[in-house]
C-alpha cells in the first residue's frame, strides 16, 4: 500500500478477522460505547501537538467524534421509540 489510509482503514487492521474491532467494541459496551468514542477523541485531541502526524491526529479524532454523533442521535431514536411503545 502506498498511501495508507491511517484513519479509516491503517494496515494494523486488515486481515483481522471477520469483525472489525471497533464494532466488536460496541457490541461488548453496549450503551457505554459512547463513553468510549468520546474518550477516544479527547485522547487524539490532547496528544496531536505532541506528535509528528498532528493532522492524521486530528482526523481521527474527527472520525471519532463523527462516531459519537451517529451513536447518540441513534440512541436518541432508540428512547422515542421505547417512549412511544411505552405510551401506546
Amino acid at each position: 500500500m502506498d498511501n495508507p489510509d491511517m484513519v479509516n482503514q491503517p494496515p494494523h487492521y486488515v486481515n483481522q478477522g471477520e469483525v472489525e474491532c471497533i464494532d466488536y467494541i460496541k457490541q461488548q459496551l453496549g450503551d457505554n460505547f459512547r463513553y468510549y468514542l468520546e474518550g477516544t477523541a479527547i485522547k487524539y485531541l490532547h496528544r496531536f501537538k505532541y506528535k509528528d502526524k498532528e493532522i492524521e491526529d486530528l482526523k481521527k479524532h474527527q472520525f471519532y467524534i463523527d462516531k459519537l454523533i451517529k451513536e447518540l442521535e441513534s440512541l436518541d431514536k432508540q428512547l422515542i421509540e421505547e417512549a412511544r411503545n411505552f405510551i401506546d
